[in-house]
C-alpha cells in the first residue's frame, strides 16, 4: 500500500518455466511452419453470407436478407476472434484486470442482522468503495524479450487479419454480386408477370366481348323471332276478320238500310215533307166536297119534303 493508501499489485520474481532465461542469437531461432489457413479446423470454409436458396416467387426483401447476412456475419466474427491457442510451451491463465484485486470464490457469505432504527435522517454521501484486500501478492520479474518476440508471433496474426479481411472483401462482392443477379431475376419476373397479366387481361376483354355480343346475338334473334310471331298473329287475325267480316257488312248495310239509317234525301223529303202535305190537302179537299154533297143532300131533301107537302096539301 502507498502513503496515499491504494493498494500496488507487487509479486515476487520467479522464473519463466519451460523456456530459456535468454534469447537466442537470430541466426539459431526456430520460426513455426504455417501451412494452408483453409485447412485449419478453426476457419469455417464456405461462403460466410450462405443462405437457403428460396424461389423466386416467395420474393424475399433484399433488405431483410441483408441483415440477416450481417448479423451471421457479425457472429462468425465474434467466433474468430476469440483469443487462439498458446504458442508451443506456453499456456493460458486467467488473470484478473480490474482495478483492485479481490479473491475469486463461489462461496458468497450470507449473513442476517437485526436492527431497531430510529427516524429517518438526511442520508449522507456514500463514500468510495474500496474492497477489502484479499489473497496473497506475487510478482514476477520480466526481462526484457522474455515474453514473446514481435517480429515472430505477428506473423500469424498478420496473416490471419489479412486473409480474414480479404476473405470478407470477397464475400461481401460476391453477396452484391449475387443480391445484384437477384434484383435483375426479380426484374425480370416482374416484367415476365406483367406481361402474362397484360395477355390476361386482353384475353379476358376479348371473351367479355364475346360473351356480350353472343347475348346481344341472341337478344336480337328473340325479337326477331318475337316479332315474327306477333306478325303471323296480326296476319291470322286479319284473314279470320275479313272472313268475319265479309258476311257481316251486307247484312248490317241492310239493317241499317232497313231501319233508315241509309235513305234517299229527295226520297226522305218527299215522305216527310210533300207526302204528308198532300194527304193534308187532299183530305181538305175531299172533306169541302163531302160538305158540299152533304149540304146539296139537305137541300134536296129539304125541296123533296116541301114539294111533298105542297103535293098532299093539293089533293
Amino acid at each position: 500500500m502507498d502513503p496515499n493508501g491504494n493498494y500496488i499489485f507487487s509479486s515476487r520474481p520467479r522464473p519463466v518455466e519451460n523456456r530459456s532465461r535468454y534469447k537466442e542469437p537470430p541466426s539459431e531461432q526456430t520460426y513455426n511452419t504455417y501451412g494452408n489457413i483453409m485447412y485449419d479446423r478453426r476457419v469455417i470454409r464456405g461462403k460466410i453470407f450462405a443462405q437457403h436458396i428460396i424461389p423466386i416467387i416467395a420474393q424475399p426483401d433484399p433488405v431483410e436478407v441483408q441483415r440477416q447476412q450481417k448479423i451471421r456475419r457479425r457472429a462468425l466474427a465474434r467466433k474468430r476472434t476469440m483469443t487462439p491457442e498458446a504458442v508451443e510451451g506456453r499456456k493460458h491463465i486467467d488473470v484478473q484486470t480490474e482495478k483492485h484485486l479481490e479473491e475469486l470464490s463461489n462461496i458468497i457469505v450470507a449473513t442476517e442482522i437485526e436492527c431497531q432504527t430510529d427516524d429517518f435522517l438526511d442520508r449522507p454521501a456514500t463514500p468510495l468503495f474500496i474492497p477489502a484486500k484479499s489473497g496473497r501478492d506475487v510478482e514476477t520479474q520480466i526481462e526484457e524479450g522474455e515474453l514473446f518476440d514481435f517480429d515472430r508471433e505477428v506473423q500469424p496474426l498478420l496473416e490471419l487479419l489479412v486473409g480474414k479481411i480479404i476473405e470478407q472483401s470477397l464475400g461481401e462482392v460476391m453477396e452484391e454480386e449475387e443480391l445484384a443477379c437477384l434484383r435483375a431475376q426479380q426484374r425480370a419476373f416482374k416484367e415476365l408477370r406483367n406481361n402474362e397479366m397484360a395477355e390476361v387481361l386482353r384475353l379476358q376483354e376479348q371473351e367479355r366481348r364475346r360473351s356480350e355480343e353472343k347475348e346481344r346475338r341472341i337478344a336480337q334473334q328473340k325479337e326477331a323471332l318475337k316479332k315474327e310471331k306477333e306478325v303471323a298473329e296480326k296476319i291470322a287475325a286479319r284473314a279470320c276478320s275479313k272472313q268475319y267480316l265479309s258476311d257481316l257488312l251486307p247484312a248490317v248495310f241492310t239493317s241499317l238500310r232497313g231501319h233508315g239509317y241509309f235513305y234517299d234525301p229527295v226520297e226522305k223529303d218527299i215522305e216527310t215533307n210533300f207526302v204528308p202535305w198532300l194527304m193534308d190537302e187532299v183530305n181538305n179537299s175531299l172533306e169541302r166536297r163531302y160538305t158540299a154533297r152533304n149540304l146539296l143532300d139537305n137541300i134536296i131533301h129539304d125541296v123533296v119534303q116541301k114539294r111533298q107537302e105542297m103535293f098532299k096539301e093539293t089533293q
